[in-house]
């Protein structure tokens, strides 16, 4: 993986500096027994690709590898549960990636077992979860994406792409509260008025939520990210394009389903680099001592397919600072 993509404190070169000293190259242990939970299956999760990075590290399940996946089955109020099972399941390694109710189930089960966090929907930092980003303490290492931070980017990059749009929609559920109240912020700022629906109840009515926007609302649509959403990652895009309305997301694989734009990270990084930590950790590396990374470099991927299906000209300027056009 390029290493431009995440940097700690010191940045990315010194990560690896940081990582050498922390502690002596080790063998990989007999046995590797990792953990997780999610509201949805195994594939086509985040936990799905830090499995395969761990392949990819030499674990093979059955062999040095032991995979403990509690899934939900879209009960939000399931997570403290889950992880506490994880924990009497004697895990060596939790990985508690998405959203915050993920590590804050962790923290409560255990202040012992390592836990390496993949965080999407808010700030580990801010919320006390780690003291630090260089030397995070306690039992807590891994990346988070500020996801808040990058509120204010995206409506900008809209307002470039959508000069004459000046309404949107915005679908946001309980998980994903902090990022709409940071897209509200920032749309007011680039004079770009918005509607909040918040959504409830999986799974969720899009058609009845729409209903609830103004009609000079439906034109642009800006759905959250949260671990229901990403469960619609196909169906949002085409439930967008049913409706004649251009999107915005955070991750490109809805780009890839018929979105218009996304700016984000790439998700399979930050997954990966998870695992990472998972194998420093298995080869005993101390969480304490491991610097939590942020990614640093973000992807503009536009779908002209879609645009075209729209029948929207975007500007050449814009696809000119795309890292990928989709044709």
């Amino acid at each position: 993986m390029n290493r431009r993509e995440f940097i700690a404190l010191a940045g990315a070169a010194g990560v690896t500096a940081i990582w050498s000293r922390v502690a002596p190259a080790q063998d990989r242990p007999a046995m590797l027994r990792v953990g997780s939970t999610s509201l949805r299956p195994v594939s086509g999760s985040f936990f799905e690709i830090v499995l395969q990075r761990l392949h990819q590290l030499g674990y093979v399940a059955g062999k040095n590898l032991t995979v403990e996946y509690v899934n939900l089955e879209n009960r939000a109020d399931g997570y403290g549960e889950a992880m506490r099972e994880l924990v009497r399941r004697r895990v060596d390694v939790i990985v508690a990636f998405g959203p915050e109710i993920a590590l804050k189930s962790a923290k409560a089960a255990t202040d012992t077992t390592p836990i390496v966090m993949i965080a999407i929907d808010y700030d580990p930092f801010a919320r006390g979860y780690i003291k630090s980003l260089s030397r995070p303490t306690g039992n807590v290492t891994g990346v988070y994406l500020q996801q808040i931070a990058l509120a204010t980017k995206r409506i900008q990059l809209l307002r470039d792409a959508l000069p004459n749009v000046h309404g949107a929609t915005v679908f946001w559920d309980q998980i994903s509260t902090d990022q709409w109240h940071a897209t509200e912020k920032a749309a007011a700022q680039f004079g770009l008025k918005v509607t909040g629906v918040k959504l409830s109840a999986p799974p969720y009515d899009y058609e009845r939520a729409l209903m609830q926007a103004p009609p000079d609302h439906r034109g642009l649509l800006i759905p959250m990210t949260s671990p229901l959403f990403a469960r619609d990652r196909e169906r949002l895009p085409e439930f967008a394009l049913r409706h004649k309305m251009a999107s915005m997301f955070v991750f490109r694989d809805y780009v890839d389903h018929g979105g218009l734009i996304s700016y984000g990270p790439n998700r399979t990084a930050m997954a990966r680099r998870g695992a990472d930590y998972v194998n420093r950790i298995a080869r005993g590396a101390k969480p304490s001592e491991l610097p939590v990374e942020q990614p640093t470099t973000f992807e503009l991927v536009i779908n002209l397919k879609t645009a075209k299906a729209l029948g929207i000209a975007l500007s050449p300027a814009i696809l000119l600072r795309a890292d990928e056009v989709i044709e």
